[in-house]
Parts: structure tokens; sequence; C-alpha cells
């Protein structure tokens, strides 16, 4: 147990990273012509409305979140906020988001499944990737009265050390998990898994998503006209059409 616990949260979240990171710049590289969100709109468009921004909504909230809270040291902001107060503002925001997204998620797969003409045109890793969100997103919603029972921060300390400790390449951080819920540890694992499979998906079009911040800082684009070195021409309402 002991074991397959290192293996689990001390090797496999590193794993899961360099498939992540190099699995995304190979595909780029090599497959741009696939790097794309493969949007069914065309086939109906009515439900995915719903679905998509419910899902997009409650999905980057909870990135984010997730980010910034797993990853902030206690002592940033110890002064200013508790660590039973960051549980709670992350169990009330986290669950109002993640039902969110939940429902999102739900009427993507719904939709996916009952239609045949976008079932017909989903790929097998689409159906697989929506239920894996499906599913994480439930075991995240299971994770609130979880931690309502430890509403001193405790556990959520102990989760981001974990974070913090992986991401540092910092030892130990295996053991801090060993008498985490299961749910917890089954949530944690999920995540790292849909990393895992991240590059090979239509999820990798959330790096253009990053990308467009570059707009912001690139130059101007300059338009050169076709009629270059021609003479000229007055605009159309001043011409002569009298001949």
């Amino acid at each position: 147990m002991t074991y397959l616990n290192h293996l689990v949260f001390g090797v496999y979240p590193y794993i899961a990273l360099a498939v992540f990171l190099l699995g995304s710049l190979m595909r780029f590289d090599r497959d741009q012509y696939t790097w794309k969100s493969d949007s069914s709109q065309l086939l109906r468009h009515g439900q995915l409305r719903w679905g998509s921004n419910l899902f997009h909504i409650g999905i980057l909230f909870l990135f984010f979140g997730h980010t910034f809270g797993m990853l902030t040291p206690h002592f940033v902001y110890e002064a200013f906020l508790s660590a039973g107060n960051k549980q709670l503002l992350a169990m009330i925001s986290g669950g109002i988001f993640g039902v969110l997204g939940f429902i999102g998620v739900t009427l993507l797969l719904h939709r996916r499944l009952s239609d045949d003409r976008i079932r017909a045109n989903s790929k097998m890793s689409d159906i697989v990737l929506l239920w894996l969100l499906w599913l994480q997103f439930a075991l995240g919603l299971a994770t609130v009265p979880l931690s309502g029972q430890h509403l001193d921060g405790s556990v959520m300390l102990v989760l981001a050390e974990w974070a913090q400790r992986i991401v540092t390449f910092r030892g130990g951080a295996a053991e801090l998990m060993l008498d985490m819920n299961p749910i917890f540890k089954a949530h944690m694992f999920l995540g790292m898994s849909i990393f895992f499979i991240f590059p090979f998906t239509r999820l990798v079009h959330v790096w253009s998503g990053f990308g467009t911040v570059a707009y912001v800082f690139r130059p101007y684009q300059v338009v050169r006209s076709r009629r270059l070195g021609m003479t000229p021409r007055a605009p159309l309402s001043q011409r002569d059409h009298s001949a």
C-alpha cells in the first residue's frame, strides 16, 4: 500500500506533467492541423450553448482557483486570511462553480450521446474525456461535505503542501497523502490523469486560449495594398461617370 501510494502521489505526478508538457509540444510541432476544439456547433447548437457556457465558466474558475489555492504558500495569506476561512471560501465558491460545471458537462455528454449525427462524428477520445470530466466534477463536489468535517483547514493545508512539494521537487510529498480520505485521493488521481491524456484530446485548444495574450504585445499588423506602386485613384464618389 505504501509502495502504491508512493507510485501514485510521488512518481505519477511527474509522469503526468512530463506527458502534458512534452506531448503538447510534440503535437503542436507535428500535427498542427489537429490543434483545434473540433466544435460540433453546426450539427446542433441549442444544447451546446448552455452546456458549453456552464462548463467553461465552472472549469475555468475551478482551474485557476485550484492553481492559486494549492500553490500559494500559507505564509503569503495567513496575515489576512486564516486557513479555516480560506477553506470555507473554497467550499462555497468551489461548490457553486462545481455545480455549474457539472450541469454543463452533463448537458454536453447527453448531447453527444443522444444525437446520432454528433455521436457519429465524435472520436472515442471525445466521449472518454467527457466521462472523465463528469466523474471529476462529481468527485470534486463529493469533497465539499468532507471538507465540512474539518473546518480548521488542516486537510486543505496538507493537500496544498503536497502540491507545493511536487512542483518544487521536494521529497516527502507522497507520505502526506497516506492517511488522506479516498475521495480526495481519487479526485487528485483523476485530475493528474486528465493532464496525462491532455495532449491526445481536443483539450489542447486550451493552450490557444492562453496564447491569445500574445496579441496584446505583438506589433501592429501591416496591411499592404495590391495597388502599391500604381497611380492613386480618386474615391468612387468623385470620379467622372459621364463617359
